[in-house]
């Protein structure tokens, strides 16, 4: 065993999702959502380093040494794995783990909503997760594949940095290549995957304008897209997207956007006040032809009012969401004012917790 492996059983023996081991610091875990130390004393920059040496592969040890950061997976056999992020501070080390499922979960046990598997069913196009760190995305996109490799009967590319979920291959053929150890990065990944005959290709993060520009022209060529960016709502992920381009080209990209986008969820989670444990908040949106007209014409401020319009097929903005799980009792008042987009819908809702 590891030394750092008895701190990450104890973290996950409380239900945590994140493990913070950080010099100069008590060890602590973020369970439903907060901080919380689990032992007294502060960790020495001695215990940290040699704690993340026992786990860190020759690669890592190198790209830690050249840039004081640096992302792995690390797996407790027959426990958990874990996403690891290490990095040098003014107290020494410190290193974020946060807990991955042994295996992903499934739509059902995600309580997503039947939309959500109709997204599933495209062939082509581009579908997006969004939402900030630790909003769920991950496990999100992850029991999304896991739909498709039950129903479907193809190739599917995940592109990871690190590889989280791991999928054993059903219906599908699963290749999962993570960046730096099976790629340099995310677009040469991307590249290479157009000539991998992919039917599904999942990118763990757009995050730059190559990446984002040969996604956008692989869902035009008839591949599913996958893919996250950490931006909050439906309206500002196509703003995102179309603003990561020069000015001259972005009227050719809002038109490739309005035909191949097939949809949008956007999420956060909440603490719950019924039982310990988090809630998710979907907004949603799907790229209807009013959907469409709007983002080709860059009327984007209006994609709100036209998700709103679209709660028959299962459209929902994230203040609706909101205001469903507290009707429901899930999520207090306070909670949902604090993460509301129009607070003033929720004024009244706050003062009665």
């Amino acid at each position: 065993m590891n030394k750092i492996d008895k701190y990450l059983q104890a973290s996950l023996g409380q239900n945590a999702s994140d493990l913070h081991f950080i010099s100069g610091d008590p060890v602590r875990a973020r369970v439903h959502g907060g901080l919380q130390a689990i032992m007294e004393e502060k960790l020495t920059t001695e215990v940290v380093q040699e704690a993340m040496s026992e786990i860190m592969d020759g690669t890592t040890k190198r790209a830690f040494d050249a840039e004081d950061a640096a992302d792995f997976a690390y797996e407790i056999e027959d426990v958990s794995r874990f996403r690891v992020n290490v990095f040098r501070h003014l107290n020494g080390i410190g290193a974020i783990f946060r807990a991955i499922p042994s295996k992903a979960m499934t739509l059902d046990e995600l309580n997503m909503p039947d939309v959500v598997r109709t997204l599933c069913r495209h062939t082509q196009g581009m579908i997006l997760v969004t939402g900030k760190t630790g909003s769920g995305k991950s496990t999100t996109l992850a029991a999304m594949i896991d739909e498709m490799n039950r129903r479907m009967k193809g190739h599917i590319i995940t592109i990871e940095d690190p590889i989280e979920f791991v999928h054993s291959a059903k219906g599908c053929l699963i290749s999962q290549r993570e960046v730096g150890v099976h790629t340099p990065g995310f677009a040469e990944a991307l590249h290479s995957a157009l000539r991998e005959d992919p039917d599904v290709v999942l990118i763990g993060e757009m995050r730059d304008l190559e990446t984002i520009s040969i996604a956008v022209t692989a869902a035009e060529m008839g591949i599913l897209v996958m893919g996250t960016l950490h931006t909050n709502g439906a309206a500002q992920t196509v703003d995102r997207i179309i603003n990561s381009f020069p000015a001259d080209k972005q009227s050719h990209i809002r038109t490739m956007i309005s035909t191949s986008l097939r949809g949008v969820v956007s999420q956060q989670l909440l603490p719950t006040c019924d039982r310990p444990g988090r809630a998710a908040a979907l907004e949603i949106m799907i790229n209807t032809p009013a959907v469409a007209n709007l983002i080709r014409q860059g009327k984007l401020d209006q994609l709100e009012t036209a998700i709103q319009s679209g709660g028959r097929i299962g459209m929902k903005t994230m203040d609706n969401a909101l205001l469903e799980l507290v009707d429901k009792g899930f999520v207090s008042g306070e909670e949902a004012y604090q993460q509301a987009n129009n607070k003033h819908m929720f004024e009244k809702l706050k003062d009665i917790d």
